[in-house]
């Protein structure tokens, strides 16, 4: 079992408050992790896409009455909606019964499903955590190449080769297309879906052109944005947004969107080793989603991701709002010459960043001008981290 960040995030998150909402796609870990962090004590767990453990929670109050004291554990909980204004009373309960923090633990893979039902019943009461798949610091950065090419979904990363990698993966998408997706209810045809997927992965970190899109699909730009929607939702692809600070400038006003797990933009192109990938058109936008996912996943919580482009030419291809209110930006390129465009230095001072870095495919922390400096992916994350 790889150490995960995420661990000690649930941890201290059940220590300050009685319910934590751990999210993230399928097959991330998060069972995994929750039983882990349940086999340290008295505890419960339950898997709501079971019917025998659904039966159990048919009288809700009745059963978890008996496990005042213990941690609850329910998996896939946005499969009973209803259960959330059971939990609301039960936290309340226990409250004045002395139980305070550390009671439910709530595992699911679609966000805004279960932001939207636990939101009202449970505010105030819960802590939201998001699970992303393995990351560089957690598999050791000498595995770089291994964790681009073959993405951060457990099972994938740690396949005996790359084509037991690539059969995970394709098996992977087959599953949320046939079952997954339509559990949740939409009724999209899984070869149409599959076709978008695909699409979006061609133009990795490109802005959204629903027309086009739409287009190559022969439906409407507005069933675009419902399938968009749902991608989103899963955790499956990034909506990256443009930055909107009013500094002037005609900006570009449509996000970028990326298809978040590099592994899967592999599997959908078909692409199943390193040289393969180097000699792919992708290989800058796969390259830029990955460092991306993995910036974000060691910044520290409450940062803001967006990207800055104006018509004239300045472009930042990550910036990042800190919630101490520092900016910093960020250029990406698959090189292993640290240079940067004219764009990143007009960008940079549209929007008076803080600190300007270039992380790039070399291995060593290098000035590029005097106040911009090329980073390793893996300096970059040591310096989010330690913010």
């Amino acid at each position: 079992m790889y150490p995960r960040k995420t661990h000690q995030l649930v941890q201290s998150a059940l220590e300050s408050q009685a319910a934590v909402v751990l999210l993230g796609p399928r097959q991330v870990g998060k069972t995994t992790l929750a039983l882990d962090i349940a086999s340290e004590q008295p505890s419960v767990y339950l898997d709501l896409e079971r019917e025998a453990d659904r039966q159990v929670l048919v009288e809700p109050d009745l059963y978890l009455d008996e496990q005042a004291g213990k941690l609850v554990v329910l998996d896939e909980v946005q499969q009973i909606p209803g259960l959330f204004k059971t939990l609301r009373g039960q936290i309340d309960h226990r409250r004045r019964a002395g139980f305070r923090t550390g009671q439910f633990l709530l595992l699911g893979s679609a966000s805004n499903v279960l932001l939207q039902q636990s939101a009202e019943s449970l505010a105030g009461r819960v802590r939201y955590i998001e699970m992303p798949p393995l990351q560089l610091g957690e598999v050791g950065t000498d595995q770089l190449n291994q964790l681009w090419l073959r993405g951060g979904f457990p099972d994938s990363f740690s396949a005996e080769g790359d084509q037991a990698s690539m059969d995970w993966r394709l098996d992977f998408l087959r599953a949320y297309l046939e079952r997954d997706i339509p559990a949740l209810g939409p009724r999209i045809p899984a070869a149409t879906l599959r076709r978008f997927w695909t699409m979006l992965a061609h133009v990795q970190g490109g802005l959204l052109n629903a027309a086009a899109l739409a287009e190559g699909l022969g439906v409407s730009g507005q069933t675009v944005g419902r399938y968009l929607d749902l991608l989103v939702d899963l955790m499956l692809v990034r909506r990256l947004q443009p930055w909107h600070d009013n500094v002037g400038k005609r900006l570009v006003k449509s996000p970028k969107v990326y298809v978040r797990d590099s592994g899967i933009v592999h599997a959908l192109l078909g692409i199943g080793t390193i040289e393969g990938l180097l000699g792919h058109p992708v290989v800058g936008g796969s390259w830029e989603g990955f460092c991306i996912e993995t910036l974000l996943a060691a910044a520290p919580t409450g940062t803001e991701p967006y990207f800055y482009r104006t018509t004239a030419g300045a472009e930042l291809d990550l910036v990042l709002r800190l919630p101490d209110g520092e900016t910093w930006a960020v250029e990406i390129k698959r090189t292993t010459a640290p240079k940067v465009s004219r764009g990143f230095h007009i960008g940079a001072e549209d929007i008076q960043a803080n600190r300007r870095f270039l992380v790039y495919a070399g291995e060593r922390e290098v000035p590029v001008s005097n106040d911009i400096r090329a980073l390793p992916l893996a300096r970059a994350i040591e310096l989010l981290s330690a913010h």
